[in-house]
């Protein structure tokens, strides 16, 4: 790999019920180019992937949402499944973590029912993104323009719809970590 990512630190904001492969497939790509990346969650310890609804691997957490802040990182990663992002938003601390990576500038990348933190945020208005499709009205009242496509990506935010379209969401999420700061007021104003 090149190393794009090398001196570069993404949090993966994620708790029990995430879907394993939209955490690990994007963490191992991101980690072969050279980016330093850390699982972020609500508790210390272990927190529990899955496989659709099927029981995944632990995984060990890094950090606890309460001992970091978004300026300790570079980019952010957002995995789906049904429940993460269902107890993520209920956690003020985490939608807070969230909310700074926009009014910061920094990449931040959901997939699958991720979209749901970043509605808990506020950052959908006047965003197009994608998520889900039982995410679409959700959106939509928050807002944002949700569209059925692979990927898209608005002012820095980069969003994907399932497990199927990994490869375009990390393509897009390396390219997007690679510019950094983006100023998404300045986007919507153009």
């Amino acid at each position: 790999m090149s190393q794009k990512l090398q001196n570069r630190k993404i949090a993966f904001l994620a708790t029990d019920g995430f879907e394993q492969i939209e955490l690990t497939k994007p963490w191992d790509a991101l980690k072969a180019e050279g980016a330093t990346v850390e699982l972020v969650s609500l508790e210390s310890g272990d927190i529990q992937g899955v496989n659709h609804m099927e029981m995944g691997d632990t995984f060990t957490v890094d950090h606890t949402i309460k001992d970091v802040t978004a300026s300790d990182y570079d980019g952010l990663v957002i995995p789906g499944g049904l429940y993460n992002p269902d107890a993520l938003r209920q956690n003020e601390k985490a939608v807070q973590f969230v909310r700074d990576f926009f009014d910061n500038g920094r990449p931040v990348s959901a997939i699958c029912h991720g979209p749901w933190m970043l509605i808990e945020a506020g950052v959908v208005d006047g965003v197009k993104l994608t998520s889900w499709p039982s995410l679409k009205t959700d959106i939509e009242n928050a807002g944002g323009t949700w569209v059925d496509e692979e990927m898209v990506c608005d002012s820095g935010l980069t969003t994907s719809r399932k497990p199927d379209d990994l490869d375009a969401f990390i393509s897009k999420t390396i390219e997007e970590m690679c510019e950094g700061h983006h100023d998404a007021q300045e986007a919507k104003a153009a």
